[in-house]
């Protein structure tokens, strides 16, 4: 067991955000989150990493409670990457991916061999090395996403958490990220708007709506035509697609066609 949530709730504005949410990511596996909009993962995964405080419950690390863990370390732990972080200033790749060494580092330690080469072995495992000097303003969207992914790994996490990281991506892009992070072979839970590539990248999915945990498991389980049409409010026809995983088709009445003088 890594990363675990027992009973969280959180709210604001007097609203219950996420109600009651139990759920575990298990080690070494990707864990997708979806639901419509404001159904509480975003909210959830800040819980996950303690950008957010719970109101009751317990999020917990290896079956401690994560409000224990020092900070320096939960940031050895765990890594997050935002949907899009943007900045100003002006930063080359190697920049941004630097900052992830952060909690290795003592305050006024200087740059080291190891410093360097995790960064190094980052730019690597998402196929930027040519870019490592290369000003951050100059990517593309698909390539600033892979340098923030870049930025968490340095920081040599065993947890990663995405929030929507395929967000304003073209296709393109949006299969190249979750191919990434499929293949990174650590614990990862990522929020995701899409079902059919929720379908195809994650090993388990959790579904919420309103707050609550509607069902989690296998995506085959999970995803069922009753439950997108309850949840989402769609009719869908589902079969196996070309790469084995299931494919979700959005079924939409067609409108009556209108004759030339405009009658039906």
């Amino acid at each position: 067991m890594t990363l675990a949530t027992r009973e969280v709730r959180w709210g604001a504005g007097g609203r219950m955000i996420v109600d009651g949410v139990t759920l575990e990511a298990a080690p070494g596996r990707v864990l997708g989150l979806i639901g419509p909009n404001g159904s509480g993962k975003s909210s959830l995964l800040r819980l996950l990493c303690r950008l957010r405080n719970v109101a009751s419950g317990v999020v917990t690390l290896d079956g401690n409670d994560i409000a224990a863990v020092p900070r320096r370390e939960l940031a050895r732990r765990l890594a997050f990457v935002e949907q899009q972080a943007t900045t100003e200033i002006q930063l080359s790749v190697c920049d941004v991916v630097r900052l992830g060494r952060t909690p290795h580092r003592a305050a006024l330690a200087s740059w080291n061999d190891a410093d360097e080469a995790a960064v190094n072995e980052a730019l690597a495992r998402v196929g930027l090395t040519e870019r490592h000097d290369q000003h951050w303003h100059t990517l593309s969207g698909g390539e600033r996403q892979r340098v923030h992914i870049a930025r968490a790994l340095a920081q040599e996490p065993s947890e990663l958490i995405l929030d929507e990281p395929t967000n304003h991506l073209d296709i393109q892009h949006q299969l190249s990220i979750l191919s990434l992070v499929r293949r990174l072979g650590i614990t990862c839970i990522m929020a995701l708007h899409d079902l059919n590539l929720a379908a195809m990248f994650c090993d388990e999915i959790a579904l919420l709506h309103d707050g609550r945990l509607q069902a989690a498991g296998a995506p085959e389980e999970v995803l069922t035509a009753e439950a997108i049409q309850r949840i989402f409010g769609v009719a869908v026809s589902i079969r196996m697609g070309a790469s084995g995983r299931r494919h979700i088709e959005y079924l939409i009445e067609a409108e009556p066609r209108k004759s030339a003088a405009g009658s039906v």
